[in-house]
Parts: structure tokens; C-alpha cells; sequence
């Protein structure tokens, strides 16, 4: 028998995909697409206390291996999330993951107070890794001591278990990482999206209208692979892997470099369905390499 269940800080999912934030909509969207039930857990699109408009357009550049974003985490507030989607979510056995984010250590306490007894919320996400605002976001991510910082003030508050997103915008990851765990994160995931910029040649000036935005997509892999196999082996928490999924192979290789469950983020702009394909493909691999559980070949390299 195939079990491709996996348990995240005591949480059991369904299976290891989860959708990352921002790139699923809050789920519904993709609802008359795929089976929401079959996946581990869906994350929510980055949540403020109250709304925040975003980045100026254009917004999003497509580019070798991936695309550029530049949203700027724009979203209507926490409040209005609980109001009209998670009533929504509640009918799926997937777990729900409500990604968390600020520009002050307050802004996060706020928000992860906005959900005090809201029931349908599995977990929480620290976003301390947005590359495109302006304040907060990733210059916590790229600070130990300030990651361990927020995490210890959102985990002090939080009823429930706690995963804080990394930025690959450090010189460490492993530095960070360890700054995250120290301040009481239930899990990780990485990585966000790395730095990036196209610049348009014939108008001479920057496709994004905020100049610069986060890579994601297949061009990004081999360095999220790598983040992950370095944090696993230096921090003794559960790892979403996130970076370029696209097939179940790369699912494979996340896991295999030592993450619990795989994040599935840009692929699912460009096939709605990539997610059911990349667990099709995952079943078919256990399958044929008699393997009952994915933890058998977690973390092997």
C-alpha cells in the first residue's frame, strides 16, 4: 500500500503538495481544475491586518525559465480573507495555510491576532522573505537575529504551528535558518523568490513597474535543491521545498535533498493542473521503486 501521507509539525496531510502563496489564488479559482482534496494543504495569498494596493504596474515580467513578479503583496486584509474564502476552504480535506505578512514585528503580531478563534486555519506562514516591498518582508528574512526575532513574537501568540518562509537572498541560509528555529518556527519553507530585473531595450528602462521583482520558476530550482539540502542537514525541522516545481521529478529531488512536503508555485499559472500531475507522477514513482512511504528516501543525498 501507498501512503502518501506526510506529517508536518504534527499535522498530517493529505499529501506532500502544497500550493505556495500567490500563485493559487485562495483556492477556488482552481477548484473547477483539479481535486482540492487531494492536495496536503493550499496556502493563501500573503494576508496584512489591513489591505494593503500593491505595487504600481506592470507587475509581472515573464523571462527565461520563469517569470518576474513585483505584486507588492497586495491582498484586502485579513479580515475580509476570513469573511469570503475560508469559508470556502473549510469544505476540503486539505489543510490551509494562511501566509502572514508586515513591515513591523507589530503589523505581524496584528495579523496573526486577526485569526484568534478562527477555526479552519491549519497553520500559519511567516513571510519574512518578500523581495518587492518596500519595508518589512525580506530584510527581516536576511537578518538572523531579526528572524528570530519576529518568529519568537508570532510563535508567543500563535495557537497554531508556525512555518516561516526564507528568503535565498543571503549570504547563509543555514544562519537563517537556525535564527528562525531558535525563535520557536514549527517548520520551513524555502525558498522565496531571488532578485531580479528586465529592463526593456527600446524604451531604455525597467519592464516592472518597481523596477525590480522576485524569480520564480524553473530558472530557480538548483538553488532552492541546494538551500534545502543545506538547512535539512543543520536544522532538525520539517522543510517545504519550494523553487521551480514543475514535474514530479522535481518533487522527487526536493525530497530526496531532505524536504517533507514540495510547494507548487509558478507551474500553476501555465498548467492549472500541475499540481494532480506532479502527485500522479509521484504515486507512479513509489510504485515502481516499491517504496510504501516517502519517508524511506527522505533526505537520502
Amino acid at each position: 500500500m501507498i501512503d502518501l501521507r506526510v506529517n508536518v509539525a504534527g499535522v498530517q496531510l493529505n499529501s506532500p503538495i502544497v500550493t505556495a502563496s500567490g500563485t493559487f489564488g485562495n483556492g477556488k479559482e482552481y477548484s473547477r481544475f483539479i481535486d482540492l482534496n487531494r492536495l496536503g494543504a493550499i496556502t493563501a495569498k500573503g494576508l496584512s491586518h489591513e489591505a494593503w494596493p500593491g505595487n504600481p504596474p506592470p507587475r509581472i515580467a515573464e523571462t527565461y525559465g520563469g517569470m518576474l513578479n513585483a505584486v507588492g503583496l497586495q491582498n484586502p486584509g485579513a479580515k475580509k480573507f476570513i469573511e469570503d474564502d475560508l469559508p470556502f476552504l473549510k469544505n476540503f480535506s486539505a489543510k490551509v495555510i494562511v501566509n502572514l505578512c508586515g513591515r513591523t514585528v507589530e503589523d505581524y503580531i496584528a495579523v496573526a491576532r486577526d485569526f484568534d478563534g478562527v477555526s479552519g486555519v491549519d497553520f500559519f506562514e511567516l513571510n519574512i522573505s518578500c523581495p518587492n516591498v518596500k519595508a518589512g518582508g525580506m530584510a527581516m528574512g536576511t537578518s538572523a537575529k531579526m528572524a528570530e526575532e519576529v518568529t519568537r513574537a508570532v510563535k508567543n501568540i500563535a495557537k497554531i504551528p508556525l512555518i516561516v518562509k526564507l528568503s535565498p537572498n543571503v549570504t547563509d541560509i543555514v544562519e537563517i535558518a537556525k535564527g528562525a528555529a531558535a525563535g520557536g518556527a514549527d517548520a520551513l519553507c524555502l525558498i522565496n523568490t531571488l532578485l531580479g530585473m528586465k529592463i526593456d531595450i527600446h524604451k531604455k528602462k525597467p519592464v516592472l513597474g518597481n523596477k525590480i521583482g522576485g524569480l520564480s520558476g524553473p530558472a530557480i530550482k538548483p538553488v532552492a535543491v541546494r538551500m534545502v539540502w543545506q538547512v535539512a542537514k543543520a536544522v532538525d525541522l520539517p522543510i517545504i521545498g519550494t523553487g521551480g516545481v514543475a514535474t514530479w521529478e522535481d518533487a522527487i529531488e526536493f525530497i530526496v535533498a531532505g524536504a517533507t512536503a514540495v510547494s507548487v508555485g509558478t507551474a500553476n499559472f501555465a498548467n492549472p493542473c500541475a499540481t494532480m500531475e506532479i502527485l500522479d507522477g509521484i504515486d507512479a514513482y513509489m510504485k515502481e521503486n516499491n517504496l510504501s512511504n516517502l519517508s524511506e528516501i527522505r533526505g537520502i543525498v
